[in-house]
């Protein structure tokens, strides 16, 4: 895997929206933020643009913002203003020759994670799972998942620790780490920007599903082979999960530990990968080293 060159004092980062809409003010605290860690900032057109609907810009729009940005070699990383939804309605008209020549650090998660997993598939360019713009806000750039973005851009090595469950699986795996929102890892099924997660430590995310859906979603990973041959299962956060009037019968954790039962490989639940503030970044496509233990559970880079 190729990894982008580690941002340095005045490198650019720009700031882009490919997905839903984020008003200009909701990220004024990144933009300082960026600022104060030594980083020059270029705000995208999509970023509080005058789109009337659910989505940031048309189409074109939003395309054209993240060409431009993926195109400027001055620029170092781009980081995902907002997920949302809509990524994927651009990912096959995004020219990916420049920034395969030159490749550069693309940070985000939820609807991001479908640019994670095409880069992944056909450029073996490593990205990064991380906090948006919203998390810097309200004081969250003081917390370690936000400071986490900060020292991975720096060249630190990525470190993360989760909880013990009772629903984790010990032993110890390595492999290359993919992984995301499980709604668009189950989308991306059959498409160009499909994952191979064969030998892979794959991690799991998601936010507001109903609890049907979630076990729809492993469903379709588990009939797909995605499942079968991992190295390992890192389950993050499932938050604000709904259930219909007529009870699913289990939680998020319980769906997906039925999903995977009758394999083999470590498994480890409530890991701090989430919608939530407690929001790790991890290196989408570098190697890993997972340890699930009685005390909890540990993902180092390799």
């Amino acid at each position: 895997m190729i990894q982008p060159p580690y941002l340095q004092p005045g490198d650019t980062i720009a700031l882009v929206c490919p997905a839903g809409y984020m008003p200009a003010e909701k990220v004024q605290t990144c933009v300082k933020v960026l600022g104060e860690w030594g980083y020059r900032v270029v705000i995208g057109s999509t970023v509080g643009g005058h789109s009337a609907t659910y989505f940031s810009g048309t189409d074109q729009e939003r395309l054209t913002d993240l060409q431009r940005m993926l195109d400027d070699r001055t620029v170092k990383a781009i980081l995902c203003a907002r997920g949302g939804y809509g990524t994927g309605r651009l990912i096959e008209h995004i020219d990916f020759s420049v920034f395969a020549d030159q490749p550069k650090w693309i940070i985000g998660f939820s609807d991001i994670t479908i640019l994670h997993a095409h880069v992944h598939r056909h450029y073996d360019v490593c990205t990064l799972h991380a906090p948006m713009a919203a998390a810097f806000n309200e004081r969250g750039w003081q917390l370690d998942y936000v400071r986490s973005l900060q020292e991975v851009l720096q060249g630190i090595s990525s470190v993360c620790s989760g909880p013990e469950h009772p629903f984790n699986r010990l032993g110890k795996a390595r492999g290359t780490l993919v992984g995301g929102n499980l709604a668009l890892l189950a989308h991306i099924i059959g498409t160009s920007s499909d994952l191979d997660t064969t030998n892979k430590i794959l991690f799991i995310e998601d936010v507001g599903e109903q609890l049907y859906s979630i076990d729809r979603m492993m469903c379709q990973l588990r009939r797909s082979g995605k499942l079968d041959r991992l190295a390992a299962l890192v389950v993050g956060g499932f938050s604000d999960c709904k259930d219909t009037e007529r009870p699913f019968g289990k939680t998020a954790y319980e769906i997906i530990a039925s999903w995977v039962s009758g394999t083999h490989y470590p498994v480890c639940f409530d890991f701090p990968v989430s919608h939530t503030e407690r929001n790790m970044t991890l290196k989408h496509g570098a190697e890993y080293e997972l340890k699930v233990d009685a005390t909890g559970s540990l993902l180092a880079e390799w």
